[in-house]
């Protein structure tokens, strides 16, 4: 059976490609991508994990908007390390003006320890910055203090 080891790479249409590559330069860049390839209307960025891809919607593309509610793509999700990270996007969003749809806040519906935040690119299209850190469960932390080192073993 074929495994997956990992997303390689995503690529979105966009109705202004200058104006959406501008976006993602300043947001992939906070999250530490680097824009490695420029092509026409086509730009890659990669963190040494993942590709993320834009190319420029065609004709009859760019005259329907993206509506969340539609088929098809609903929001890229970025997991970053901890709550501090998804704070300073925000801060970083703000400050270049990327309109917020959801500030930073805990998600319970999504499981304990989710913390979040939603953004918009310029087409409309749900991007989110996210840390899940579910809390140890009590059979976890019995364990931890069954480990060898630490103040509780037996």
């Amino acid at each position: 059976m074929a495994r997956v080891v990992g997303i390689d790479h995503l690529v979105i249409r966009v109705k202004e490609f200058e104006r959406s590559k501008a976006f993602y330069d300043t947001v992939l860049g906070f999250l530490g991508f680097k824009r490695k390839y420029t092509s026409g209307k086509t730009a890659g960025w990669s963190n040494g994990r993942t590709l993320f891809w834009i190319g420029e919607a065609d004709a009859q593309g760019k005259r329907r908007p993206h509506r969340i509610g539609d088929i098809g793509f609903h929001h890229y999700a970025f997991e970053l390390s901890s709550r501090r990270d998804v704070d300073a996007l925000h801060a970083h969003l703000e400050k270049h003006d990327v309109k917020v749809v959801d500030p930073p806040a805990d998600y319970p519906e999504y499981g304990e320890g989710y913390y979040a935040l939603f953004f918009l690119d310029p087409d409309g299209l749900k991007l989110e910055g996210m840390v899940f850190k579910p809390p140890r469960t009590a059979r976890h932390k019995a364990q931890a203090k069954r480990r060898p080192g630490s103040e509780s073993a037996v």
